[in-house]
C-alpha cells in the first residue's frame, strides 16, 4: 500500500509554496542536482542499514579459566585447582572416610559486581555420573540443546543436600532454575572465578 498524505496537509503545503511564489515542479526541474544528491544519499543510507542488519554478529568468545572452584566434602571449604583436573580430585583434607577423593567441582556465584569472600555463595556441586554413557555417543545420538548436552553425564546437588541428582532430571533443573532466577532485588547471579 502506498503512503499518501492527507488531503488537507497536501493542500496546506501546496498553498504555502504558492504564497511564497514557488511552484514545486518548476523548483524540482531547476534543482535536479539537489534532488539527485538527496536520492543518492538516501539510497546509500538504506544500503548501509540493510548491510548492517544482514551482517552476522561477531562470534562470542567464552572466557576460559585456568583454575576452577572445588569443594572439599570433608571440611566443607572451597579450594581452587587447575580447570583440567578430572573430578573428583584430591582435596586438601585427604580422602573421604569411605575412600576416594573428597574434591568435587563447585560453581560459585555472587550478586555483587565485585565479589569478595563474604558475598560469594556455592550454587551447586557437580560430579560425573558413573553410570553415564560415553559423551561422544551421547552427542551423536542426541538432538538436545546446549544446556541439555551440558547436563548429560553429570550429577549435581546443593551443598546442603545429601543426594546427587542427574543435571537433566526434574530435580536437577529445579536446582539450576533456582540459581538462575532473579533474587528479590531482581539481580541475577554471576559466576565467580577463582583468582
Amino acid at each position: 500500500m502506498f503512503f499518501r498524505l492527507p488531503d488537507w496537509l497536501r493542500y496546506e503545503i501546496q498553498h504555502l509554496w504558492e504564497r511564497r511564489g514557488i511552484n514545486i515542479r518548476e523548483w524540482i526541474n531547476a534543482n535536479t542536482r539537489i534532488i539527485i544528491g538527496i536520492t543518492f544519499v538516501s539510497v546509500l543510507i538504506l544500503l548501509v542499514i540493510v548491510i548492517c542488519m544482514l551482517m552476522p554478529e561477531g562470534i562470542i568468545k567464552v572466557e576460559e579459566y585456568d583454575k576452577e572452584w572445588f569443594y572439599d566434602l570433608n571440611t566443607g571449604k572451597l579450594f581452587a585447582a587447575k580447570s583440567e583436573a578430572a573430578v573428583p580430585i584430591e582435596a586438601p583434607s585427604g580422602e573421604l572416610p569411605q575412600g576416594g577423593p573428597a574434591g568435587v567441582r563447585a560453581y560459585v556465584f555472587s550478586y555483587s559486581d565485585e565479589p569478595n569472600e563474604r558475598n560469594r555463595f556455592i550454587g551447586f556441586l557437580e560430579i560425573p555420573d558413573p553410570n553415564a554413557k560415553d559423551d561422544k555417543l551421547l552427542s551423536l545420538e542426541s538432538t538436545a540443546t546446549g544446556a541439555e548436552l551440558w547436563g548429560q553425564g553429570r550429577l549435581i546437588r546443593r551443598v546442603e543436600d545429601e543426594q546427587w541428582v542427574p543435571a537433566n532430571s526434574t530435580e536437577g533443573r529445579a536446582i539450576l532454575g533456582e540459581l538462575f532466577y532473579p533474587n528479590a532485588k531482581g539481580e541475577i547471579a554471576n559466576y565467580c572465578s577463582p583468582e
